[in-house]
């Protein structure tokens, strides 16, 4: 069993070399390929997304990585509508996975703003089942703002 584990985590060979070669930010746009902005306003961002397979896990369901991604990237996007200069850095992800979604299925990413200081910004994001709102997971970001001294 633990030669199996192994084997699942160490990845050897051809793809990583192939890997390698990806484009800069290509995590991003693995992610966020097939976004579709629904509402953008100051402090809030609610966009669709038609689950993809390569967003899927084992169990067939959307990975819980993917989620946290979108809850990282549509979370930031939200906090530039507010004027952020930068999108900062991550200082706390928190999800909680209450349903699962699947493929093909479209699910409505809502990311609001709680609280955008001159240093922290908070955000609130949901991921919904589009059809009826159930909740799929829920998550806060915090991040820290970097400004530009004016020294």
């Amino acid at each position: 069993m633990t030669e199996k584990t192994k084997g699942y985590l160490e990845k050897h060979g051809d793809d990583a070399s192939t890997i390698d070669l990806l484009p800069s930010r290509f995590y991003e746009n693995f992610i966020l390929t097939g976004i579709r902005v629904l509402l953008i306003q100051p402090g809030r961002i609610l966009c669709s997304l038609k689950v993809p397979a390569r967003l899927l896990n084992e169990n067939n369901s959307l990975h819980g990585g993917a989620s946290a991604s979108l809850v990282d990237c549509i979370g930031s996007a939200a906090l530039a509508t507010l004027g952020a200069i930068t999108t900062g850095v991550s200082l706390e992800i928190s999800v909680s996975y209450l349903d699962a979604a699947y493929l093909d299925e479209e699910i409505e990413i809502d990311s609001k703003v709680l609280r955008m200081g001159k240093t922290i910004g908070v955000v609130n994001v949901e991921l919904r089942r589009k059809g009826n709102g159930k909740i799929i997971a829920q998550g806060r970001h915090t991040k820290y703002l970097a400004f530009s001294s004016k020294l």
